[in-house]
């Protein structure tokens, strides 16, 4: 660890509207610009070493994590989003208790934050050279180019970087149209978990929810109005049929009538 921070015995952090965790006061202000300095939250620090834990195959050292990291723990709540820490020797790694850990920045280019962005880079770098088969090899300057464009558009915008931010930005890059298998796991994991929360349905319910008039496509719809008039057609045409055949019987008993009178008429007297 850098001697420029052993000064640093305590700071009083703030949990801002991002829901990240930020500096507001330490105990060597004169070293120490608290303008912009986030810290990273116990939360945060577990994610980032089961981040870096695929990369121990490509060379990752852990001892540099560790000294690029200022730990802390914390000594009191003093309400209002607002945390009073104080400077712990507990390990990044083997500790069992809940740490806040600031990156060592007095030296933005050459410090120990500075080498270790370095490091996870390259073997980050590596590792995806590995698992993946590029017409080139992917560079550190092609990832590094590429990272520092994001950076710059957050400056722009007058938004200040978050260490937690900058680091996962590195562990977690990919190339643009590649996905590394955890990743693609990932995404048919939340993809599975959304179809697993849609709630199952006995055979009334879906009854129910087939006949709900609500619930229907205006396809649907036109259909069954189309059903509707041909069935209106059919049932004309059946009725004209009826009329036909009443209207022959009508007028087969007119004739049965006809030759009765005819029969009933007195004959004529021959002369």
């Amino acid at each position: 660890m850098a001697k420029s921070s052993t000064t640093l015995e305590w700071c009083i952090v703030r949990l801002g509207e991002d829901h990240n965790w930020w500096v507001d006061e330490v105990s060597d202000p004169v070293r120490w610009d608290v303008d912009g300095l986030s810290i990273i939250d116990p939360r945060q620090v577990a994610h980032l070493i089961d981040l870096v834990e695929p990369l121990r195959d490509y060379g990752f050292d852990q001892d540099i994590m560790e000294g690029a990291f200022i730990s802390f723990r914390i000594e009191k709540d003093l309400g209002d989003g607002r945390v009073r820490l104080r400077r712990s020797k507990e390990s990044l790694f083997d500790s069992d208790e809940k740490l806040f850990v600031l990156a060592d920045v007095l030296d933005e280019e050459n410090g120990p934050f500075a080498d270790l962005l370095d490091h996870i880079t390259r073997c980050r770098v590596k590792m995806l050279n590995d698992l993946f088969d590029f017409e080139s090899k992917l560079t550190v300057d092609e990832v590094e180019d590429e990272l520092r464009e994001d950076q710059n558009s957050s400056f722009i915008e007058g938004r200040a970087i978050h260490t937690f931010e900058e680091i996962t930005s590195i562990l977690d890059y990919v190339p643009a149209g590649w996905d590394t298998d955890e990743e693609q796991a990932d995404k048919d994991t939340d993809e599975e978990s959304d179809t697993d929360d849609l709630p199952e349905l006995d055979e009334e319910e879906e009854e129910k929810l087939k006949n709900d008039q609500s619930l229907k496509w205006d396809e649907d719809e036109e259909e069954e109005g189309d059903e509707d008039e041909d069935a209106k057609k059919g049932d004309g045409e059946d009725s004209d049929d009826e009329d036909s055949d009443e209207d022959e019987d009508e007028e087969e008993e007119e004739d049965e009538d006809d030759d009765e009178e005819e029969d009933e008429r007195p004959r004529r007297r021959k002369r």
